[in-house]
């Protein structure tokens, strides 16, 4: 056999070389995205090594100090386990379960029960109500909560004229309250987005289902349950498994802007702790350490109900 019989290129690496000199172009359209997502995205990755050191600011500037920053390995990292680790995570646990709660079965049956309306003007009008507070930023948001929960607030006015309780409430001086406040905020925030998206879900549901359905006999409650339900289903799991994945990520400005000293040991979550820590204390390297972890931690939780919802319908995200 001759050299260049033995050096001859294989057949699909021949084939590759090909399609990529014929979609040439196409690969310079991408490379202004490219470059974005290296500096954006990855590029900032490396202050991730930060929690890896003792990191303090010099006017030498970023590179240098965390180049000669001090290696401490984990000693950030077991700092957090021994001081705040146990009030921090209960918050956090406690305000995301809560809000999953809330904020997961709520847009479902939003949108079921939008798919039942028949009038076009009211089911128009229930979706921009609906939707309008995402838009609505969180400054905003916290001022509507504020007022309406004040001592003075409408929410008082109400109980106290219906008889429910026979003084005015101080909803934000009481730590396990302001767990629920939250939780009812972030589902009044998000309920309208993920109705939008079951109810295009629904709209590609073939009509011919629900008209057999009608043959059979079946009435609006078991056309929804055996008809609506399984055709949405792939898309609860892949919200479901998001959902998870952000347990840890309970929020940061909805605790920052409703919360206050008062009841600090109730409202302060991972973000705010972190924040709080590495930029308004300058412990650079410890905020970075917490964040470090929480991405963690959500990265095992996302592959986790990844894993079981395949198992369990097989259908996954990934």
């Amino acid at each position: 056999m001759s050299v260049m019989q033995q050096k001859a290129p294989r057949p699909h690496r021949v084939a590759l070389t090909r399609r990529l000199y014929d979609q040439r172009y196409l690969f310079l359209l991408m490379l202004p995205a490219l470059v974005w997502v290296i500096l954006i995205c990855y590029a900032p990755m490396t202050g991730l090594y930060m929690a890896f050191t003792n990191y303090k600011p010099t006017k030498l500037g970023y590179w240098h100090d965390l180049t000669s920053a001090r290696f401490v390995g984990l000693q950030w990292f077991e700092y957090f386990f021994q001081n705040g680790f146990a009030n921090i995570m209960r918050n956090t646990l406690i305000t995301s379960v809560l809000t999953l709660l809330f904020s997961f079965p709520a847009p479902i049956i939003l949108a079921l029960m939008l798919n039942e309306v028949q009038n076009a003007h009211i089911k128009k009008f229930i979706q921009t109500a609906s939707y309008l507070p995402y838009f609505i930023s969180w400054v905003i948001a916290a001022n509507i909560f504020l007022t309406f929960l004040s001592s003075n607030g409408l929410v008082n006015d109400l109980l106290l004229a219906l008889g429910l309780t026979k003084e005015r409430i101080l909803f934000f001086q009481d730590g396990p309250t302001f767990w629920w406040i939250i939780a009812i905020a972030n589902t009044w925030k998000s309920i309208g987005y993920n109705a939008i998206i079951y109810l295009s879900a629904i709209s590609g549901i073939e009509q011919q289902l629900y008209e057999a359905a009608d043959v059979d006999g079946a009435n609006r409650v078991q056309k929804m349950c055996h008809i609506t339900l399984p055709a949405i289903l792939p898309q609860i799991c892949v919200l479901l498994i998001l959902a998870v994945g952000g347990i840890l990520s309970t929020g940061f400005e909805q605790q920052l802007l409703m919360g206050n000293n008062a009841i600090l040991d109730y409202s302060d979550v991972l973000d705010t702790y972190s924040y709080r820590y590495g930029l308004t204390k300058g412990m650079y390297s410890y905020g970075t350490a917490v964040g470090l972890f929480k991405s963690i931690v959500s990265f095992i939780l996302v592959m986790s109900a990844n894993k079981i919802t395949a198992k369990l319908n097989g259908s996954a995200l990934f």
